[in-house]
């Protein structure tokens, strides 16, 4: 399977340990960068190609930042995206399960490097639950995506 993964300098170190974890696992990955620490980097620079692709490709894709929060918000400007920010592993999982996410957002600053391995792994493990309630809600936010409006 085919992993996008992005950073800033905040996350920097965990994007380094995951892409790591990835390769051993048999994960081919797409590093989207930053390439290098620099702790005046921006992470929308490396994090809207990195949601592209995934949206592109149908692909999964990590993206990782101090908090996670910027960009997570970042990917999900990207038409197709869905980023689910998670903290945990449960919410990785569900981010998979109930919303077909296809992109995981994590905090540098939040987490050991093992457990964000241990969340990203479950992200990527977990399928989409195809339940008739989450087809529906996601069709919702597709319709809306594509026209500006819930009618």
């Amino acid at each position: 399977m085919r992993v996008h993964i992005a950073t800033d300098h905040a996350a920097f170190d965990l994007k380094e340990y995951l892409v790591e974890q990835l390769t051993e696992h048999g994960y081919e990955v797409v590093d989207h960068g930053a390439t290098s620490y620099d702790a005046d980097d921006d992470y929308p620079d490396t994090v809207i190609p990195c949601a592209e692709a995934v949206a592109a490709g149908g692909e999964l894709g990590i993206v990782l930042g101090g908090s996670g929060n910027g960009e997570q918000i970042a990917a999900n400007k990207v038409k197709g995206c869905r980023a689910a920010l998670a903290y945990n592993v449960e919410l990785a999982r569900l981010g998979r399960q109930h919303n077909d996410a296809n992109v995981v957002s994590l905090g540098g600053r939040m987490q050991t490097l093992d457990e964000g391995w241990q969340i990203v792994k479950a992200f990527l493990e977990t399928p989409f639950s195809g339940e008739e309630r989450h087809v529906r809600r996601l069709a919702k936010l597709a319709h809306y995506e594509e026209t500006g409006s819930l009618e």
